[in-house]
């Protein structure tokens, strides 16, 4: 569910010009898809911190210390992205409120969220970023900029690692002894 529809790019202002041999529609096509990845990554920090600090039960300890590493993970893209688009003379976010107007994430306000389904929102939230690092690779792609497409392409695996270790954190027990028997 989009909270806005699509917001025009900045227009540069002349003091914060950045010389670039991308054309004007590149930067803005490109720019917009990692602002877009931007702030789904505060989102999604935000929304990795927020289970960490409220996680409760009897994997409190594991789960708690995996979320920290996540976040902090999550955390680490913002500056490459944001310092991506002013590279090639694009505009960033400058708010919290610019980055509601982006996120895809959807927050959880909720009082109460149990373990297992923090874990399951948070890994289909990171599949979700995975989905749209890949279509901004494509945008990319069509433009020639392979430095964004590189660093997507780490960060893509990036995402599918906390995604994977999600997906098995919140596997039952059975699960795993049905699958160590097979």
């Amino acid at each position: 569910m989009s909270k806005v529809g699509k917001l025009e790019p900045r227009k540069v202002a002349p003091s914060l010009h950045t010389p670039t041999d991308l054309p004007p529609e590149a930067v803005a096509a490109i720019s917009t898809a990692l602002n877009g990845l931007l702030a789904d990554a505060f989102a999604l920090y935000l929304k990795t911190k927020n289970f960490h600090w409220h996680v409760s039960g009897p994997e409190f300890r594991d789960y708690h210390l995996m979320l920290d590493e996540q976040a902090e993970q999550i955390f680490a893209t913002t500056d490459d992205l944001a310092e991506r688009v002013r590279k090639i003379g694009g505009t960033t976010i400058r708010s919290i409120g610019h980055i509601a107007k982006l996120q895809k994430i959807e927050d959880n306000d909720a009082p109460f969220v149990a373990p297992r389904d923090m874990l399951l929102e948070l890994m289909a939230d990171n599949k979700g970023v995975a989905h749209r690092m890949r279509e901004a690779h494509d945008v990319a792609d069509k433009h020639g900029d392979v430095a964004t497409a590189s660093i997507l392409e780490n960060f893509i695996d990036g995402t599918e690692r906390r995604t994977w270790f999600l997906f098995e954190a919140t596997r039952t027990g059975g699960e795993r002894a049905s699958q160590a028997a097979e």
